[in-house]
């Protein structure tokens, strides 16, 4: 007779940053094989992420082992110490929490068995190490700064200088190629040059931009108030500006967003050396760019956002895949390929006028998008996929049944031992989450009906686009209608040859809404239908519908 079946133990490991070895990981998986065959447990898989903080639980290697607790497949989670998993407060009892109401344990070969209290102090300690991490390295990198050296990163124009074990680190020489192009950059800005004429002439001559990227507008002209952009790099007049902006993490994101600082928090130190444009030709640059702003605020542009046209972003060339739109030396009614016009990578030169093109795209959602023939196609496609999916659904349904009433006898039994006395915050977290359990499965019992889907919508649909065009000419309807007719467009691809016509792709579940005047359930995984209208027959996703703008 077998025993008992083995604990499934789940092992995971992390390293911080390059500097730490990559060889950290196998040591701390070395550990933890150790640790379970000394506990008896089986490895039921190894999960790991190199050079990634902690602060944050967006790893790969993190969100694969989730998956894996709450799919069933572990009963325990091995790490080397709390701190492997998360260093957050908030992210190391969110971690515990989901791993308990899947009913896995988490184990670390230094603390042992994981509850509360390990929670609750690990957590606090492990952030304060953070947070005076942080106060260390930003007081080590403040010195660097002082001393003149580079407090980390490269801007163009520099690099920094290789040193051997032992000596000073953070040395910058002049790259002089690069400081030949930022000369340039600056005089032709101050000859009254744009920076999108600078940026399409220097990736037309193949010179490498900074980060081995290709130039655009804004690497040029960046933020005058926060420094960023060719012409606002104070090292380029020997100036080391530091802490000039701060870094925080977005709590829902796990992002980093950057805040300006005050004048008064910034480090400043001279190093003449870095030095690669005089004082007049850093003047003139600054001379036109407060002469820029002043027109910009005369005009009312300053502030405002310009208005957008129909279709804006969502009209692409067919050549690069890029965006089109306004060009103001045409007199804003006419759109040109972005990548062309602006840095220069694109070859088509096509220039389309706004008006026509919004004229030709509302006639062929009317009159093109649902023909009533391919339309019956589309329905019969679209009801037999929510009908397997409505039967996929009732499968699962027996066992849902089931679960429900396991979960609402454990509430029961909570409850009792409540009203009898016995009350713990296991208790309460256990009831929280089966409340959750029993709503979530009470969703997936409300069985949706499924949509009548009729070939005589797409007559519908287009009466309801034709008031819809109309709508756009009043004030009250211009809203409103303007969102509902831009969701039916997925994109409207511009060909480089002024022959072809423009084609415009259509999100078939948007239209079938519009028809039927009610939101649609998800189609879950995409159906294939063969359909033509854009360069033959072809197969296409059911979710998208391609005809020519004619």
């Amino acid at each position: 007779m077998g025993g008992p079946p083995k604990v499934r133990a789940a092992l995971y490991a992390r390293y911080s940053s390059d500097q730490q070895r990559a060889a950290s990981i196998e040591d701390q998986m070395r550990g933890c094989r150790e640790f379970i065959i000394r506990q008896g447990w089986v490895a039921a898989g190894e999960f790991s992420d190199a050079a990634v903080s902690g602060s944050s639980l967006m790893r790969p290697g993190l969100q694969a082992l989730l998956a894996a607790a709450l799919a069933g497949a572990v009963d325990v989670v091995v790490a080397e110490s709390l701190d492997r998993f998360s260093r957050d407060q908030e992210d190391t009892a969110g971690l515990f929490k989901r791993l308990t109401f899947a009913g896995v344990r988490i184990v670390t070969v230094s603390e042992g068995d994981i509850g509360h209290l390990h929670v609750g102090l690990k957590g606090t300690m492990n952030a304060l190490y953070l947070q005076d991490l942080a106060q260390k390295t930003r007081r080590g990198l403040r010195g660097r700064v002082e001393a003149g050296k580079s407090a980390g990163g490269v801007c163009y124009g520099y690099q920094v200088v290789p040193v051997y074990e032992g000596q000073p680190r953070g040395e910058r020489v002049i790259v002089a190629a690069e400081a030949d192009i930022v000369r340039r950059i600056f005089a032709e800005f101050v000859d009254g040059r744009s920076p999108r004429a600078i940026a399409k002439q220097l990736n037309r001559e193949g010179v490498t931009g900074p980060m081995a990227g290709v130039w655009s507008p804004s690497t040029i002209y960046g933020n005058s108030g926060r420094g960023t952009g060719i012409l606002n790099n104070e090292l380029y007049v020997g100036r080391l500006v530091w802490n000039r902006l701060r870094y925080i993490k977005d709590p829902d994101t796990g992002k980093r967003v950057s805040r300006l600082n005050p004048a008064s928090a910034w480090i400043v130190s001279d190093v003449p050396q870095l030095r690669v444009v005089d004082d007049d030709l850093w003047g003139g640059v600054k001379a036109r760019q407060v002469a820029t702003r002043k027109a910009q605020a005369a005009s009312g542009l300053v502030g405002a956002r310009r208005p957008q046209y129909l279709f804006s972003g969502l009209v692409k060339c067919e050549a690069c895949g890029g965006g089109y739109g306004s060009s103001s030396a045409a007199g804003g009614g006419w759109l040109v390929c972005f990548n062309a016009r602006d840095r220069g990578t694109c070859t088509n030169r096509r220039r389309i006028n706004r008006k026509e093109l919004e004229t030709r795209v509302l006639r062929a959602m009317r009159e093109r998008l649902l023909d009533p023939g391919k339309f019956e196609v589309f329905c019969e496609a679209f009801t037999a996929r929510l009908e397997e999916r409505r039967r996929e659904h009732v499968a699962q349904l027996a066992g849902s049944r089931r679960e429900l009433g396991t979960v609402k006898r454990k509430i029961r039994q909570i409850i009792d031992a409540v009203t009898k006395g016995y009350r713990s915050d296991e208790m309460r977290e256990e009831l929280h989450a089966l409340e959750a359990r029993k709503l979530e499965l009470a969703r997936t019992l409300d069985v949706q009906q499924l949509p009548a889907m009729h070939p005589n919508m797409a007559a519908l649909f287009r009466e309801k686009v034709t008031a819809l065009a109309a709508a756009l000419e009043t004030e009250e309807g211009h809203t409103s209608a303007r969102g509902i007719l831009r969701g039916i467009v997925e994109r409207i691809v511009v060909p480089v040859d002024p022959n072809e016509l423009y084609r415009l792709e259509g999100n078939l579940g948007a239209m079938l809404e519009v028809a039927a005047g009610r939101p649609l359930p998800p189609l879950g995984t995409n159906s294939d239908v063969s359909q033509s209208g854009c360069g033959g027959s072809q197969p296409s996703l059911l979710t998208s519908l391609c005809v020519v703008a004619a």
